[in-house]
């Protein structure tokens, strides 16, 4: 009997050839395409709108010559992304929503749809790639980096779990873009050209603020500027009277209050905006551009400093709680005051950086070699061994 493989179709290139490639690798392979939004007047509508792309997903089905069928989740998607995005927002967080879609759309929802038409595993356009081998006579299976180094994406399924991974295939994993690229042409594929979609996960590009205006609504606060030469900044490391006490300073978020600088602008909605954020402040005359270093949602105010240099921005650690602590490598888990030295990322695209986790009885703290610059609540942060994604948390 043919295994019997679940594409993913987003009528994107990549996905369409992992489609084609697990067909030539000999499998029973049907397409499924997600619809996972319906709200037009918020997305930039000429980029990437759902109708092309699930149009442009069924003419890649038809050449393959493989079944095809869309599925509307669009309401598990609101329930469990948009309004998590609502809420994150509103609470003065930056939500990632293509991880969360990740764990709880194509490797749930969808992966249960498609293990109901009888699948033994299902298949994604992803970059990245499994390993699996023996431990204690238990299968492991790991979460590998992909092949092509400027497109790696286990950032974005940094929150899988062992089941997951057990039942995924990565079929362009080994591959690069050109290389992915060239098949589809060869193949007559129509995506082959096609541009990679940008912005939300499914959606396609957003507009933020109207997006958000939907549940939160404008309201003018304060753009305050504080001066790199903030008293708070020069001030010496005290000493500690236990290791715990020394993680927490160092993972510790500062606190500023109106005082600390001078007000520069106006802005409508303080949960509009992100640490590190440079654009839409709107705020000129400066000798360096503004970037926001921290916002306050209670008072409705943003900070934001000169320069990309701004100590504001940096620091060296940061927190994940016990309960959004995630190992896909669950036989590396770390015990009370056990420590691992990892490489780690807080945003994807960013490149790895030596760090170490310790574990406390409240939670990981994870200290860098190098202060990080705009370190943001809500995003996650991934830890690595060499190409092998072991675990990832919500940054607290």
């Amino acid at each position: 009997m043919k295994k019997r493989v679940v594409v993913g179709l987003s009528g994107g290139v990549d996905s369409s050839v992992a489609a084609y490639l697990l067909k030539e690798q000999g499998y029973d392979v049907i397409g499924l395409f997600m619809k996972n939004w319906h709200d037009d007047s918020v997305t930039i509508s000429d980029e990437c709108p759902w109708l092309e792309d699930s149009n442009d997903a069924m003419l890649v089905a038809e050449k393959l010559g493989i079944p095809f069928q869309t599925v509307d989740l669009s309401e598990e998607y609101k329930e469990r992304i948009v309004n998590y995005m609502f809420r994150e927002y509103k609470m003065g967080r930056t939500p990632n929503p293509d991880v969360l879609c990740n764990r709880e759309i194509k490797f749930d929802v969808f992966m249960k749809i498609a293990l109901g038409l009888g699948a033994d595993f299902v298949a994604t356009g992803h970059y990245c790639r499994k390993g699996t081998f023996e431990k204690d006579g238990e299968e492991i299976y790991q979460l590998l980096a992909g092949k092509d180094p400027n497109k790696d994406q286990s950032y974005f399924l940094c929150q899988l779990s062992q089941e997951q991974l057990s039942k995924t295939l990565f079929p362009i994993g080994e591959l690069l873009k050109p290389e992915v690229r060239k098949i589809a042409s060869e193949q007559n594929l129509i995506t082959a050209e096609k541009r990679d979609s940008q912005g939300l996960c499914f959606i396609g590009k957003v507009r933020l603020p109207e997006f958000l205006q939907q549940k939160l609504a404008p309201k003018d606060g304060a753009i305050v500027e504080v001066p790199a030469s903030f008293s708070e900044y020069k001030l010496k490391t005290p000493t500690f009277s236990s290791e715990e006490e020394k993680l927490e300073y160092l993972s510790a978020k500062r606190k500023y209050s109106q005082t600390d600088g001078k007000q520069v602008g106006i802005h409508h909605g303080a949960h509009y905006f992100t640490k590190g954020q440079r654009k839409g402040l709107a705020v000129g005359g400066t000798k360096e551009p503004l970037f926001v270093i921290d916002t306050d949602v209670e008072e409705n105010v943003i900070y934001t400093g000169q320069g990309k240099d701004h100590p504001g921005l940096y620091r060296r650690g940061l927190f994940v709680k016990n309960e959004e602590i995630h190992w896909i490598r669950e036989d590396l888990k770390l015990t009370e005051d056990q420590t691992m030295e990892v490489m780690a990322r807080i945003r994807y695209r960013q490149p790895l950086e030596k760090a170490t986790l310790h574990c406390s009885v409240s939670g990981l703290y994870i200290i860098f070699d190098n202060p990080q610059s705009a370190i943001t609540e809500g995003q996650f942060v991934a830890w690595y061994n060499g190409n092998e994604l072991l675990g990832s948390g919500v940054i607290s």
